[in-house]
């Protein structure tokens, strides 16, 4: 038995890879920055540490004796320095894993962290990426596509307004998406077979379109939905009218510029597809 340290052990992606590990007697410990929620997973046979990703000492104490570890770096749109906050992050976690000389880190990142700027939150990513590369660790970067659970973010707008807003540049132009469950299964099955080298993986699902999502999700809640695209001038104000802080709504808009320049592509050492399509992930979204 092995002990695995699993980061955002309470989010989308962690969740699955600690019950994926805990199901095959690994022991994990589960970060995470709240306790009352810590305490609720910790029920379920793992050890819950809580503490901040940009705490070394923290992190190093963590790490001590895990097999293997997954980290990401969590986005906080209301951070007062949104880079700096997860750059100091991406920093702790290298000095953490050089210190306790973690055998194998598995990476959480985007296809659009292949770039180093003008891709928005991504950059964060590319920091990481290269940050932890630099330390003895066999490193495995999984460059998920876009998450299908996005699509929980326009879920009032489709109720309230039979609406499905488009930021993604043209609605009938299809994109590969990713479900937060293939990302944790694949994370999992990494870190307990993990690769012979270190490599990046761009992690795939099925391909839709906005115009596809907005069916779909119209679908899910029983009624029909228009597709509204909103053009690259009007992006910001969307965002913050959707409730998101100027300067991480820049930054949002940044990353739809990147992406829809065509400057962001799969350049890992290999591609992995997944199968999870959206209209299993849409009924956690709506409420059914």
């Amino acid at each position: 038995m092995s002990t695995y340290v699993v980061a955002g052990v309470t989010g989308r992606v962690g969740s699955v890879v600690a019950a994926e590990l805990l199901a095959r007697d690994q022991r994990v410990r589960g970060l995470t920055r709240d306790a009352a929620r810590g305490a609720a997973w910790a029920v379920g046979g793992g050890d819950a540490a809580v503490g901040s990703l940009d705490d070394p000492t923290f992190l190093a104490r963590t790490l001590e004796g895990a097999a293997g570890f997954f980290v990401l770096l969590p986005e906080d749109p209301f951070a007062a320095d949104f880079h700096g906050g997860r750059r100091a992050m991406a920093d702790a976690i290298v000095s953490a894993v050089r210190e306790r000389e973690v055998p194998h880190v598995v990476v959480l990142s985007a296809v659009a962290a292949s770039l180093a700027d003008g891709n928005g939150p991504a950059k964060d990513l590319h920091y990481l990426e290269r940050a932890v590369r630099k330390t003895a660790a066999r490193v495995t970067v999984i460059r998920a596509s876009w998450f299908q659970e996005n699509v929980g973010a326009v879920v009032p707008a489709a109720r309230a307004a039979g609406i499905y807003p488009n930021l993604l540049g043209a609605a009938d132009v299809a994109f590969p998406t990713i479900a937060t469950r293939d990302v944790g299964r694949m994370v999992a099955a990494l870190l307990l077979a993990p690769p012979p080298t270190s490599e990046v993986i761009d992690l795939v699902g099925p391909s839709y379109s906005a115009r596809d999502l907005a069916k779909a999700l119209g679908a899910a809640l029983g009624k029909p939905l228009q597709v509204v695209d909103v053009p690259p001038p009007a992006r910001v104000g969307a965002l913050v009218q959707a409730g998101l802080p100027q300067s991480f709504a820049q930054e949002v808009a940044e990353l739809y510029a990147c992406v829809e320049s065509g400057r962001v592509r799969p350049e890992g050492d290999r591609l992995i597809s997944a199968a999870t399509g959206i209209e299993q992930v849409l009924p956690g979204l709506v409420g059914r």
